[in-house]
């Protein structure tokens, strides 16, 4: 009877869950316009970036992925 009443509350509550996922609207294409702002981007600063990106290249001795040439030794 136990893993009855585990397994009816376990299909609501997946149920439940699943209708909450249904329920996410999309964007509508009027609305992407607000996403593409300075503002909704995580570094807004490309000068920052750069320098960020070129710090992280340089400790990984590894290069690719963000459009970085050469090698991790320093000879670019």
């Amino acid at each position: 009877m136990h893993n009855r009443t585990f397994g009816i509350l376990a299909f609501v509550l997946v149920t439940w869950v699943m209708q909450g996922c249904s329920m996410i609207q999309s964007v509508e294409p009027w609305q992407k316009g607000n996403l593409a702002k300075t503002e909704m981007t995580f570094d807004n600063d490309p000068l920052e970036t750069g320098y960020k990106e070129h710090i992280y290249s340089s400790k990984e001795a590894s290069s690719g992925g963000s459009g970085v040439g050469g090698g991790g030794c320093g000879c670019n």
